[in-house]
């Protein structure tokens, strides 16, 4: 195992985080490599999964709270705690940035009707991320940094927070991503700034590859965006997929921007996979007609967290219809879904809305457990409110326990969150969803996973 501890140099981040995933599927039945069919290969048996369950979720029935007035701070600030999004409203992942917003506003919204954060009200300010084809994420940053912001939440892409991390970090900034999966993040030289309450494709990676074995596969071919989040995903998948026993026999890719991909799909086709794992964003829109149009069936594709969206009004209905997706975080419960909605009713996507929600928890939290709302003070209290105390599960119960001298553990909607010196969390888990006939996903499974 790794040394976890605070006394761990942070520049080591875990290097050696790869090889020390250990994955516990909560309901996964069968074995994990995959079985021979005679002559038959998975393509033209069928792929069959495990049948659909439950995960075990979020949350603790023994974490403290709160019915009551909450305290006041002991502590107050003169300067309020600003807090900047920057969260995608345009570009390859505008769909995620209508639940993201969301989480954060009804973070923002809670802690202040508890009182704010040190006797103030929490400011927060939203900007458009982009995408990698644009340059709004430095713009965006560089209007964030102007108002002062101690914390900005975002980007969700990977490749975009590439772009602003050293701006945002350089300027002593909290530069906390709900939705960044690259593993890259972990060995970043960010001063110690850099956060995340999504896991590193080093978990969902293993979870997908282990999982399309698991369902019969023997041969995968991906189609993959070239870029941080894509290539680091490929990788993962990849290496589950063959220490499960199968072999990867196509592996295409396409760079941001790029419009025709008849190239990359014949190719993959060629090579007859049992299953094709499609790591994009939401260029899928493009690939599935393509791939469907010439015989495949939707059984045998599995997305991930970049393109695990509402398609309901992009196909015709049936087109997804058995089509797997991995996201990362625990299967949104319907009362946190009621909340969201109070707050965007026009909300058809819950994807990392958890994350984000926990994102100002923590950044909040972190801010009273410091007493200060500077950023690398806040940064340094991140650990330590996220682990090893008594649990709580939103703003009111925990604050009101840090307020009494407590020490806490904060699980949120993400899941248990647990910070290593990296801030990456060092376990959650990865729900896979199953498209309807009406192109729509409902979740099948949750697999848990330590790092």
């Amino acid at each position: 195992m790794f040394d976890l501890s605070p006394a761990a140099p942070r520049a080591a981040k875990l290097t050696a985080l790869g090889i020390g995933v250990a994955l516990l599927a909560t309901a996964c039945g069968g074995s994990s490599t995959p079985t021979q069919t005679g002559s038959q290969s998975a393509a033209a048996a069928g792929i069959a999964c495990p049948a659909p369950s439950g995960g075990a979720g979020a949350g603790n029935s023994q974490a403290a709270t709160n019915t009551g007035p909450v305290p006041p701070s002991t502590t107050t600030t003169a300067t309020p705690l600003k807090l900047g999004s920057l969260l995608p409203t345009t570009g390859s992942l505008a769909f995620l940035g209508p639940p993201e917003i969301a989480g954060v506003n009804l973070g923002v919204k809670e802690v202040n009707d508890a009182g704010g954060v040190l006797g103030a009200p929490v400011e927060v300010t939203h900007r458009d991320s982009g995408d990698t084809k644009t340059d709004i994420a430095t713009q965006s940053t560089t209007a964030l940094l102007g108002q002062g912001v101690s914390a900005v939440i975002g980007a969700a892409s990977s490749g975009v927070s590439k772009t602003v991390i050293n701006q945002i970090t350089g300027a002593g900034v909290i530069h906390f991503s709900p939705a960044n999966t690259s593993p890259d993040f972990t060995t970043w030289d960010d001063k110690g700034l850099y956060w995340r309450t999504a896991p590193s494709d080093v978990l969902q990676g293993k979870v997908l590859g282990n999982y399309m074995a698991t369902c019969g596969a023997q041969t995968v071919g991906m189609i993959v965006l070239n870029d941080a989040y894509g290539t680091g995903l490929q990788k993962n998948v990849k290496e589950a997929f063959e220490a499960a026993g199968g072999k990867v026999v196509a592996e295409e890719l396409f760079n941001e921007g790029d419009s025709q991909f008849s190239s990359q799909v014949d190719k993959v086709l060629a090579a007859k996979p049992d299953a094709i794992a499609l790591i994009t964003f939401d260029q899928a829109k493009s690939i599935v007609p393509l791939m469907t149009g010439k015989g495949v069936k939707p059984t045998q594709l599995f997305m991930v967290d970049g393109n695990t969206s509402d398609y309901s009004k992009d196909f015709q209905a049936g087109t997804m219809k058995g089509a797997q997706g991995t996201i990362p975080g625990t299967f949104a419960k319907d009362a946190f879904k009621q909340k969201l909605l109070a707050i965007d009713p026009a909300l058809k996507d819950y994807s990392y809305a958890g994350e984000s929600y926990d994102a100002v928890n923590l950044i909040s939290l972190a801010s009273e457990a410091a007493k200060s709302t500077k950023g690398t003070d806040i940064a340094a209290k991140l650990k330590e409110v996220s682990e090893g105390g008594e649990k709580c599960t939103d703003f009111p119960s925990c604050v009101t326990l840090l307020r009494e001298g407590k020490d806490i553990d904060y699980d949120g909607q993400s899941g248990p969150v647990t910070f290593s010196d990296a801030g990456d969390p060092t376990e959650a888990y990865i729900g896979i969803y199953e498209y309807q006939d009406d192109n729509t996903y409902k979740p099948v499974r949750e697999e848990f996973g330590k790092l």
